[in-house]
């Protein structure tokens, strides 16, 4: 029975840090990872690859039904759709833009839902997202929602997007990370928030590896048996 496998689930908005940690937690466990945001992105290089509009709700939604996802290897690693790589599409800042855009849409969210609960597999999973621990795994044995100041996830992504190679411009980044924002909270399905039993870190001044050993810490108190830590 998958729901005897154990999960963690890492929620929150984006230049948190959560994708780093989820990674590195996974790796630190041997678990599988979920980037759950990744299957959105991907939807959302999708339909702009089809100049398919975001209130085109039924042909997004065929889309994502069919669409044929492979990652390679974890977190960073090459992503493909229909057999063709998208990596670099994936990261872009106006993807991660359309990809919030297109969560919003409750029927896209509910074809997505399962494939995401497929992910869970032995010996457990880490699953990074948005709504991972309100919705897609509600039971999960460790709840975790990072946050941290617009200003701060900001300059985070900016800096990730210039070592990248990429041009941007670091006011327009942080206009988009609040907008975003508000979009994401206030959406009607699945609203960007803590679940009501997630531990909430700023990492707004924490080190990546301070706030692993963070997460570690409540991990080991709260699933001993799953970990073996």
């Amino acid at each position: 029975m998958t729901a005897s496998i154990p999960v963690i689930t890492i929620d929150g908005p984006s230049g948190t840090g959560k994708g780093t940690i989820a990674q590195l937690l996974a790796d630190t466990l041997g678990w599988h990872l979920l980037d759950s945001g990744a299957l959105y992105r991907i939807v959302a290089v999708g339909a702009a690859d089809k100049s398919l509009k975001t209130n085109n709700i039924k042909e997004i939604c065929d889309f994502a039904a069919a669409m044929k996802v492979v990652f390679s290897t974890r977190f960073e690693g090459s992503i493909l759709l229909n057999g063709e790589e998208i990596s670099f599409q994936v990261r872009l800042e106006e993807t991660a833009e359309l990809a919030s855009q297109v969560a919003a849409i409750p029927q896209l969210r509910e074809v997505l839902l399962q494939r995401q609960r497929d992910f869970r597999l032995e010996p457990g999973l880490v699953a990074d997202g948005r709504d991972m621990g309100t919705v897609v795994f509600p039971n999960a044995g460790a709840k975790f929602f990072l946050t941290a100041s617009a200003e701060e996830r900001a300059q985070r992504r900016y800096k990730q997007l210039i070592n990248k190679g990429v041009s941007v411009n670091l006011r327009a980044l942080l206009q988009d990370i609040n907008s975003r924002d508000e979009r994401d909270a206030n959406r009607k399905v699945s609203p960007l928030r803590p679940a009501d039993d997630a531990v909430v870190i700023d990492t707004t001044t924490l080190t990546i590896e301070e706030v692993l050993e963070a997460v570690l810490i409540e991990v080991r108190a709260k699933m001993p048996e799953a970990t073996a830590l």
